[in-house]
């Protein structure tokens, strides 16, 4: 039997190469990257089919139909109901079929193939005043295709609808093959236009014969996505099977074009942010604000937001976007709006005006369905808990515990004005159940999303899970709504479709799917005859115990497979593009190579693969997932990006160590990672060095160590930082600082063996601003010809005084904690007092905070240390508050470090530039040399990819006299042999402005 079972395997991949033109593959990797959605569910596919056009579809499906296997077609993976999943064939029309076939302006219509990125059609209609109207919170790597086979909706559908609203025409194919364009009206027989005889005279059987039924089985809602449309195709509806496809899920048919509706967009907007006491009263208000006309009416309660700034005073907001023809239009509308919202109770408001402050607090809205799947912890549970949401980078990056909340009931509706009392026994559902969520959502259309703290690892979690379903989907009904108001049913709802349509329309629909798709090879198990909802469950074959790690993973318990569930699949780190004045830097590799497996989600489905073992089967040894980590810059921007805070670095870091475990690595690994202690012997001989890296043997140097031959090689200090110092200390030692003053300046090995004019300048402003650094004491550097100019130090201190940096992102954990241990020996003494630890680098201050007491969890000094790291901007704003530091007054480009904007935040360093007049902002994104990364060999293109991506236009398109910052050394460095102009580090241009030596 297995053998027959191969050999089918053998034959399906054969004919399948030989008739798809696009991509066909079986490999595991492929196969595990496409297990899960952005759902509860994992099904694993026999393969994944990248088509180039209708062609290739229907070519997929005929050696399908033959094989009798099963199609699912998928978008951008963002469905959170199941029904992206599938055990057949998937297709994916992200790498090819996104195409805009063409735009009419004047029409107000787009011809769109279905793997079209939501953003980039609305890029396309934007000059001409136009947009697509639904837009959900994925609206940066959500497909149109996904769109239409959900129905999906967005935070504008109480002006522009859902996406069925938006459908014109469709083309699709069936799994039998047969061609349909799909549209509105009927052809002269009196049947459904646009479809195949045998679909055309079904359709018109089947609606004739139920018309009462199709009349009187529906809710009248606006948002009812529950089961296939098929009130739509009544005649005084106009028979519209387009409409009547949308929402299908992929069950009728595949489609492969569509032309879609666009809308007018306003001139202006204004968002009206509007508090209430609580969550009840602001759903009870939401409804009454829709005579008012607005685009958005959306809620978020307290337990969500948090502390995001801007809003208003309250427990509950709704945030209530406005249009006009100008700003002060759309501003007095915003305003009578508040106005009338006032008189019903509200505690505040404020109104928005400024594109960038809406565009903060509607981030804050579009990450909730990442950042509601980690709910503040109450201590009483046994699971592995996480952290609901970053607290922002600002404060360390650190995260508040917190326990895990899964989809499944993410978007059921009521009608608008029933909300309130909706709401209220839905709570005490929840209560009733020992449950927890936090509601928020699209209120002004009755439609709440919600992640529950499902515990779906035990049996009776997942007994009372189903239970709870049960109950939750009698209580939609009741209130006459409906399960699923935006995300469709798949698996997670479907089985409940008897609760809300009865049996005698729940029955017409599998009529429906079976004129349509008589062979059941189009999606099964999604609406008709579905599966349980809780089969299928993707934590099934997960470990059941913690697996032995290295890191301490404070936010999950210490569980490795927790951190991987982090990910629940909304695949921000997919955007193909950060976006206008963003500051975000995930995913850098999945916008340099467009591969799903070299994005944050991809890696972390790679990562879950092989816990689970099915798929993926060589565990810590796995090639696919060292092939996708590869790629990984250990940028950490997934740390603070992610909704969920999934930390790749880490993870990579973790996987290296198994990986490698009792194997030989490569020998970058060895050159560059273990790059402390080789400048640290190098230093004496540093000119002759410097002069050797510039003849032939550098390239032979280069191959033996696995560095890029495109790559020069850095020059190296022939004074380095700590040699300065304690010479400089010799002949003038520093003057006391008053009490408090003093800080310990970390020699970093970038700054003190590459670039001690950094640290020179640091000195020079730190003394400037009334403040006394010191050194942590370090092992004598020689110079050259013997002399130690420098006072004998303790033996203990022995060389190299390291963060741990490159051994930590190359994943040689021993001796990045033998490193680490020093470091913790040294420097807890000098910081008892409570001195902070000034670091220039921002890679290692990040390895300091983060890396450092994650890899010494058994190390209360470890945290201690970790608390006491500073950015050179942070201690001068802490220590020195008074301090004016030098008028510069000149614009400035460049980009803030990716571990700085992760791990430390800028807001201290924007604060100190604008003090100096320095004015304008710094990229996002990363540099692409992200320490080894950049260096090594077969890295080199990538990494040129990721400083184009930001970093390079922004100092092309900067202004002649703009001061190019950059303080991390891999930034300079990429700078120096990408770039035109030479980048400095905001000590540097301090130190200069004050007449300084300052390098």
């Amino acid at each position: 039997m297995a053998d027959r079972t191969e050999s089918e395997k053998r034959d399906l991949a054969k004919e399948l190469a030989a008739a798809v033109r696009g991509e066909v593959s079986f490999t595991a990797a492929d196969r595990a990257l496409m297990t899960m959605d952005a759902s509860n569910y994992r099904r694993v596919p026999r393969a994944v089919v990248a088509p180039r056009d209708a062609e290739d579809v229907a070519a997929a499906l005929r050696v399908c139909r033959e094989h009798g296997v099963p199609v699912v077609p998928r978008g951008g993976g963002t469905s959170i109901a199941g029904q992206a999943t599938g055990v057949g064939v998937v297709l994916d029309f992200t790498r090819h079929m996104r195409r805009i076939v063409s735009l009419d302006a004047a029409a107000r219509t787009a011809v769109v193939q279905p793997g079209v990125v939501l953003d980039d059609l609305r890029a396309a209609a934007a000059p001409h005043g136009l947009t697509f109207g639904p837009d959900p919170s994925t609206h940066s790597r959500c497909t149109l295709g996904g769109m239409i086979g959900n129905n999906s909706c967005g935070s504008h559908s109480v002006a522009w609808g859902t996406t069925a609203d938006s459908v014109r025409e469709l083309e699709l194919l069936t799994y039998g093959g047969e061609p349909v364009r799909a549209g509105r009206g009927t052809d002269p027989t009196g049947g459904p236009t646009g479809l195949p005889p045998r679909l055309r005279d079904g359709v018109k059987a089947l609606v004739d014969g139920e018309l009462a039924l199709l009349r009187t089985g529906y809710p009248d809602l606006p948002r009812r996505i529950s089961g296939y449309a098929l009130d739509a195709l009544l005649p005084e509806a106009g028979t519209d099977v387009a409409r009547a496809l949308t929402g299908s899920e992929g069950t009728l048919g595949v489609l492969t074009e569509a032309t879609v509706r666009l809308v007018e967009t306003p001139a202006a907007r204004a968002l009206a942010v509007l508090g209430y006491p609580d969550e009840s009263a602001a759903a009870e208000a939401a409804h009454t604000l829709l005579p008012h006309g607005p685009l958005t009416v959306e809620g978020m309660a307290a337990d969500l937001v948090g502390s995001a700034a801007g809003l208003p005073k309250g427990g509950a907001w709704l945030f209530v976007e406005m249009g006009g023809a100008s700003p002060g239009e759309a501003a007095a509308r915003a305003e009578a709006l508040c106005r009338a919202a006032a008189a019903d109770g509200t505690t505040d408001h404020t109104v928005v005006t400024d594109p960038a402050g809406q565009r903060a607090l509607w981030r804050v809205r579009e990450d909730a369905s990442g950042a509601a799947s980690r709910l503040p912890d109450d201590g009483g549970t046994a699971r592995a808990w996480g952290s609901p949401r970053w607290s922002g980078a600002e404060s360390g990056g650190g995260a508040e515990r917190g326990g895990e909340a899964w989809p499944g009931w993410e978007d059921c509706a009521v009608p608008p004005a029933r909300l309130g009392p909706y709401l209220r026994d839905f709570r005490a559902l929840l209560n009733q159940h020992g449950l927890r969520g936090t509601p928020y959502g699209h209120f002004g259309d009755g439609c709440i999303h919600i992640r529950i703290d499902f515990d779906l690892l035990t049996a009776p979690g997942i007994r009372r899970f189903r239970a709870f379903s049960y109950d939750l989907g009698e209580l939609v009904v009741s209130h006459g709504g409906s399960l699923s108001g935006e995300h469709g049913d798949g698996q997670a709802r479907a089985e409940l479709l008897p609760k809300m349509y009865g049996p005698e329309l729940v029955a017409l629909f599998g009529r429906f799917k079976d004129l349509w798709d008589p062979a059941a090879g189009l999606n099964p198990g999604m609406l008709v005859r579905p599966a349980r909802l809780d089969e299928n469950l993707r934590f099934e074959l997960l470990p059941k115990r913690p697996v032995p790690v290295e890191f301490g993973y404070p936010h999950d318990n210490g569980d490795f497979s927790a951190a991987v569930r982090r990910c629940v699949g909304v695949a921000k780190c997919r955007n193909a593009t950060t976006g206008p004045g963003s500051a975000d830097v995930m995913c850098p590799s999945f916008r340099a190579t467009g591969e799903e497996q070299h994005s944050t989600r991809g890696r972390a489905r790679l990562l879950h693969e092989m816990l689970a073992g099915e798929v993926i089967t060589d565990g810590w040894r796995s090639p696919e997932v060292h092939e996708a980590l590869d790629l990984c810059l250990s940028c950490k921007g997934c740390r603070s990006d992610c909704p969920v805070g999934v930390d790749m670095a880490t993870y990579k870091a973790e996987f290296l160590h198994h990986h490698y475990k009792g194997r030989l690595r490569p020998a970058a690994h060895y050159s560059m990672g273990r790059l402390p202690m080789w400048l640290y012997a190098a230093a004496p001989a540093a000119p002759a060095l410097n002069a050797l890296a510039r003849t032939p043997l550098a390239d032979l140097g280069k191959r033996l160590a696995g560095i890029a031959a495109e790559r020069p090689i850095p020059r190296l200090a022939t004074d380095p930082f700590t040699r300065w110092w304690w010479r400089r200390r010799k002949s003038a030692p520093s003057p006391k600082a008053p009490s408090g003053r003093t800080v310990i300046l970390w020699p970093d090995t970038f700054t003190n063996f590459l670039s001690p004019e950094v640290g020179r300048a640091a000195v020079h402003v730190l003394e400037a601003a009334g403040l006394r650094p010191l050194l942590p004491p370090t092992a004598p550097l020689r110079q050259p010809g013997g002399a130690v100019p420098q006072p004998s130090l303790p033996r203990l201190h022995r060389p190299p005084l390291c963060c741990g940096l490159t051994y930590v992102s190359t994943g040689q954990l021993d001796r990045a904690r033998t490193v680490m241990r020093r470091t913790v020996d040294v420097l807890s003494p000098l910081l008892r007092d409570g001195r902070p630890l000034v670091v220039l680098e921002p890679s290692c201050a990040a390895a300091l905070r983060t890396d450092l007491p994650e890899l010494l969890s058994d190390d209360p000094r470890a945290a201690r240390l970790a608390s006491s790291v500073r950015t050179f901007a942070q201690v001068l704003e802490e220590l020195a508050p008074d301090w004016q530091p030098p008028r510069i007054d000149r614009p400035v480009a460049g980009q803030t470090h990716c571990h700085q904007h992760a791990v430390l935040g800028d807001a201290a360093d924007r604060r100190l530039r604008e003090r100096a007049g320095l004015s304008g902002q710094l990229s996002g994104g990363c540099c692409g040399l992200a320490g080894n990364f950049g260096f090594e060999r077969g890295h080199y293109g990538v990494s040129v990819a990721c400083a184009e991506d930001q970093l390079l236009p922004a100092v092309r398109e900067s202004a002649e006299e703009a001061e190019i910052l950059a303080d991390g050394f891999s930034c300079r460095t990429q700078l120096d042999q990408l770039g035109n102009r030479p980048g400095r580090h905001l000590a540097e241009v301090l130190a200069e402005a004050l007449g300084e030596e300052g390098g």
